[in-house]
């Protein structure tokens, strides 16, 4: 007979390192006004809610499953409005392969990361494609190997130790164009079926979804923290950090955190160079996007409106001030931004300033 076990330590364990990540909100430099901690207190029951996802229900590298990391209602790390960001947990030691249809989105590409989050706030790149460099199908379909030994045709290289694939489709028009339809399936040796659930399977699961909770809730309470040690203006933060976090390395970020008093609103202006695509938006002070279904919190280069010189203008305030492009504060006094170049012949540094309406 099977030996009798109670697992409910187990779970109250869990809860008390969830409850370990409730640090953010009482962080000093945090913001203390009801709107930013009740957004702050939900940011952590959103974050709980994809690291469940991700490590419990979609933990199985030899059993992919590809998901939505975030979406309109889940934020991480200044998410973008334009994007879907889709991810599926693997192993560096198996190949597989990743198949579907193009669609007409207009930036497509697949990061093969290390996810170290838990551990120190990165997510290393160990491989990157971009659809401009892959071979389609006559009717749109491509297949895409990805494994850490070379093979012929559409590779994505990964490593030993890369954890996860991160899917970004970036839309000019979520309403008007095609998102692609992707599959992933492991190809390499491996089990014919998962493997039947045990206490230490599940105990050690959420224990590192509360990790990651943690882990990435520190992370950019970090970054916010930086951002405010040169307000009103685009961080001029080297680079390489936004790529450890898994940014992409053919976009240029540029974040800024904006502190505003009544009746002031945020007043920005760049001339955008050649490139593939560029946006930028508002979001609080935890790095969540705004809320991009109901309010106007970003605007991108086939919507925004331009000076005849071609310079853009965008105006953070309250209400539309009647010129250039409005960005709804959406009740907000101070948070951060961000603005992003993707494949840009060179990389303007939008200029910043703040004016009385």
């Amino acid at each position: 007979m099977a030996d009798n076990v109670r697992l409910a330590d187990r779970w109250r364990s869990f809860c008390a390192q969830l409850a370990q990540a409730g640090e953010i909100l009482d962080r000093p430099d945090a913001p203390a006004s009801p709107l930013d901690q009740a957004e702050g207190l939900r940011y952590l029951s959103r974050l709980t809610r994809t690291a469940l996802n991700m490590l419990v229900d979609s933990s199985d590298p030899d059993f992919p499953r590809l998901f939505l990391l975030c979406d309109d209602a889940i934020k991480i790390g200044a998410d973008n409005p334009d994007n879907l960001y889709q991810q599926a947990v693997v192993r560096g030691d198996r190949d597989y392969r990743i198949r579907g249809q193009r669609g007409t989105v207009p930036y497509l590409s697949i990061g093969a990361k290390a996810n170290r989050y838990a551990i120190d706030g990165t997510m290393a790149s160990t491989g990157e494609i971009e659809f401009a460099d892959v071979v389609l199908e006559p009717d749109g379909s491509f297949e895409i190997i990805a494994s850490a030994t070379p093979k012929p045709g559409n590779w994505l290289p990964m490593t030993q130790d890369t954890t996860l694939l991160i899917v970004r489709q970036t839309f000019n028009d979520k309403k008007a164009e095609t998102p692609a339809d992707i599959q992933i399936e492991r190809i390499s040796d491996g089990p014919a079926l998962p493997a039947l659930l045990t206490p230490a399977t599940i105990d050690a699961q959420l224990s590192g979804a509360a990790q990651w909770v943690r882990g990435t809730a520190n992370t950019f309470a970090d970054w916010s923290q930086w951002f405010m040690g040169q307000p009103n203006r685009i961080y001029d933060g080297d680079q390489q950090v936004f790529y450890r976090a898994g940014g992409d390395p053919k976009i240029w970020y540029g974040h800024l955190y904006y502190n505003l008093a009544p009746g002031e609103a945020l007043v920005i202006e760049a001339t955008p160079p050649p490139c593939r695509f560029w946006n930028f938006q508002l979001d609080n002070w935890w790095m969540e996007s705004l809320d991009h279904v109901h309010r106007k919190v970003w605007v991108n280069g086939s919507q925004a409106q331009y000076e005849d010189d071609g310079r853009v203008v965008v105006v953070c305030a309250d209400s539309d001030p009647g010129y250039g492009n409005w960005i709804d504060l959406s009740g907000h006094r101070s948070g951060t931004a961000l603005w992003r170049w993707i494949e840009a012949e060179d990389f303007p540094v939008p200029q910043c300033r703040v004016v009385r309406l």
